[in-house]
């Protein structure tokens, strides 16, 4: 957060340009791609101007935990990409959401969360935070009743992902801000499946956009990483003081990897959503499946939320019930066509150019119980495709012949 140099003035130019030329300033050998800072320490100019920067009177690096010039590029151009004033970068997409609650958050507070979220953020908040008091509220992620419905006095923050994993579920993100803001609490988005390329929360109203790095800011499957975007004071006065004080700090190796995937989001989540939207029609008129779930489909039922909220684009991720005359047939039968695969991989991540099938019962909402899972609509026979970019023809023909042999 801290730089001795200013950025490029870049500002006024488009978001595509932004991805690949925004950064902080080329050193004196006049590097074209942006240097690795690889150093936990910093030679200071004299011990004044170490003292002030240390008192974070002047800019200026002083500590690995502190701040690097790699990081630091990487936060301008997610900033610049999400419309924010500021970001922090952290370890891991979960990394900023602990960041993000330790820093708002204190005892008697309260959450409300989407019962539909990631399956470890519903346990670190739902469980592992209310060890310390904080109460959470957990509400079908559609229903904007029910959301308004468990606000309270002591309601400090909501937190949406949209979409959701894996069953895309879409909220709205303006009618949360206002409920938020009416309600004097925050609104925090979780932007990972639709990224700045399709999706800006922030010009919906959200206060805060959380995102898992991993997936396709990286774009390749390589490195972990996270980060918030918010308000300059936001990242000033609240992450940076818990984060130089807990070390959940993103590495300078990952976050120049990162750097370098957003050069290519737009192009990426362009051609992977295409890919989804022609994978999920093909997957919608199988005889072996039940169900597609994907925003980008016209029989979706958010379908033109979706449409309206990430620019006409579906995301590159999709789900799908195999048929199934119950939990147990179900899962036996999704086990089967995941073991089938020749060409795709049985992944739990997402995000990659390589396309990456899961079984989310038994992996991401794995931890949940049967009941938890249930209200989220994670049937045993559900199964998650992060579209990659492999010809199209080739992944069609992977799943088939697992579905074909049902």
């Amino acid at each position: 957060m801290s730089a001795p140099h200013k950025p490029r003035s870049l500002t006024a130019l488009h978001r595509e340009t932004l991805a690949v030329r925004l950064a902080t300033e080329r050193s004196a050998y006049g590097e074209n791609s942006e240097a690795l800072y690889l150093t936990s320490g910093y030679v200071q100019p004299s011990a004044e101007d170490s003292a002030r920067r240390f008192a974070g009177e002047d800019d200026g690096y002083t500590y690995g935990r502190s701040g690097n010039p790699t990081v630091t590029s990487f936060e301008m151009r997610l900033a610049a990409l999400e419309g924010a004033e500021a970001c922090m970068a952290t370890a891991s997409g979960m990394a900023s959401v602990m960041l993000m609650c330790f820093s708002l958050l204190k005892a008697g507070d309260h959450v409300i969360i989407s019962q539909s979220m990631f399956g470890s953020t519903l346990k670190l908040i739902g469980s592992e935070f209310a060890r310390f008091g904080v109460e959470t509220s957990v509400v079908p992620q559609t229903d904007l009743a029910a959301w308004a419905a468990a606000v309270r006095p002591t309601t400090r923050l909501l937190f949406a992902e949209t979409p959701t994993n894996p069953l895309g579920e879409v909220c709205d993100i303006r009618a949360l801000a206002d409920l938020a803001h009416n309600a004097g609490a925050l609104l925090a988005v979780d932007n990972c499946f639709a990224t700045p390329a399709l999706q800006r929360p922030i010009e919906l109203g959200a206060d805060i956009v959380m995102h898992s790095g991993t997936k396709y800011l990286d774009g390749q499957g390589r490195v972990m990483a996270g980060a918030l975007c918010a308000s300059e004071a936001m990242v000033r006065e609240k992450f940076l003081p818990v984060q130089k004080n807990s070390g959940m700090v993103l590495s300078p190796f990952n976050a120049w990897v990162v750097l370098k995937g957003l050069e290519t989001l737009d192009l990426r989540m362009k051609a992977q959503s295409a890919q989804t939207l022609a994978l999920a029609q093909w997957l919608e008129a199988h005889p072996a499946v039940g169900r597609v779930y994907y925003p980008g489909l016209a029989s979706y039922p958010q379908h033109e939320l979706a449409m309206r909220q990430m620019n006409g684009v579906g995301g590159a991720v999709l789900s799908f019930d195999v048929k199934a005359t119950g939990p147990e047939q179900a899962r036996q039968r999704a086990f089967h066509v995941l073991d089938q695969l020749q060409v795709l991989s049985l992944c739990t991540n997402l995000g990659d150019t390589k396309t990456l099938c899961t079984h989310p019962a038994s992996t991401s909402h794995g931890k949940l119980t049967e009941a938890q899972r249930q209200a989220a609509g994670i049937g045993q026979g559900l199964i998650r495709v992060a579209v990659g970019l492999e010809h199209l023809d080739d992944i069609r023909a992977d799943l088939a012949r697992g579905l074909s042999s049902l």
